[in-house]
């Protein structure tokens, strides 16, 4: 039986700090309605801080930070539950246990539960204020697994290879970026596709904030969705899962086959750059397995704890 996902890309201007949820809620419904199943906001959505002066900006987000049991998320989860999607509300501030700033992305279900968290493993120094997370997280979405990363994290392939090789079939990508390198974080969106073989969808925020841009990629790197600039706009796309395991059985363009690469025989590869090593004993990406069952690697998880 085939397997798809429909994704309502929702590239919207960052709602204000503290702001009544009830035009949100609206829009999560409309989406719905609309026939998504998941719905995804940019980086820190709901933490629209840019009314601040600059060197104000960071100390209004730690000061509005939220612990992950908080009214906030609880909200956030009734949303999705209302609205009987999966929800992805962009990234918050989240204040750690240890007093902590966090930059998390929540992924919140139908029946209103806090699916996954992840904490940005790599925020954007020295500009942002953010401790950096210590894993990185795959989360199961209708059967769908699901891998998580913030902005910046786009920049360094470790974080898509390991979520491609803890299963991830489609990684999440929610972004806040102001700045003039979103077209070079296209390129990346392309990159990380094809070098993974895994859809990647990329969701900006729109302007006056945010540079827009929004893309959805497939497992062979062609462009399935494009907004073509900052306006408010939603990318309606359905995801075809079994293309994945078709790009990973036959190759990209019919020819490359990454994750095939290793003979049971070769001899471990070393990385000294990482202090480890490529086993080809554990080189292939793990097959599908509950979303509760956490993984053995130190800094993975496929569960909600961090």
């Amino acid at each position: 039986m085939s397997r798809s996902l429909r994704v309502a890309v929702a590239q919207s201007p960052p709602h204000p700090l503290g702001a009544d949820l009830g035009e949100f809620a609206a829009q999560v419904r409309e989406h719905a309605l609309g026939g998504a199943r998941l719905v995804v906001y940019p980086e820190l959505h709901l933490f629209g801080a840019d009314a601040y002066p600059e060197p104000d900006r960071n100390a209004a987000l730690d000061a509005a930070a939220v612990p992950l049991d908080g009214q906030l998320v609880r909200d956030l989860a009734v949303i999705a539950r209302d609205a009987g999607v999966w929800l992805v509300p962009g990234s918050i501030c989240e204040r750690g246990p240890g007093g902590e700033l966090f930059n998390t992305a929540l992924v919140l279900s139908p029946r209103g539960e806090v699916s996954a968290t992840y904490r940005k493993v790599f925020p954007w120094r020295p500009s942002e204020p953010y401790a950096p997370g210590d894993r990185f997280v795959v989360a199961d979405v209708d059967g769908v697994r699901i891998g998580l990363d913030i902005c910046y994290d786009a920049w360094f392939p470790e974080v898509t290879r390991h979520l491609a090789w803890m299963g991830a079939e489609v990684v999440l990508n929610v972004v806040k970026t102001t700045t003039a390198d979103r077209p070079h974080e296209l390129v990346l969106a392309r990159a990380n596709a094809i070098v993974n073989q895994v859809f990647m969808v990329s969701v900006n925020c729109a302007g006056p904030v945010g540079r827009g841009r929004s893309i959805v990629v497939d497992p062979e790197g062609e462009v399935l969705a494009e907004a073509p600039g900052d306006e408010a706009t939603t990318l309606d796309v359905e995801l075809d899962l079994d293309h994945v395991d078709r790009v990973r059985t036959h190759g990209t363009a019919g020819v490359n086959r990454m994750w095939a690469q290793f003979r049971a025989d070769d001899a471990p590869l070393a990385l000294p750059l990482y202090g480890g090593r490529i086993d080809p004993a554990t080189w292939e990406p793990r097959a599908a397995v509950p979303a509760s069952t956490a993984s053995t690697h130190p800094a993975a998880e496929l569960s909600t704890n961090h």
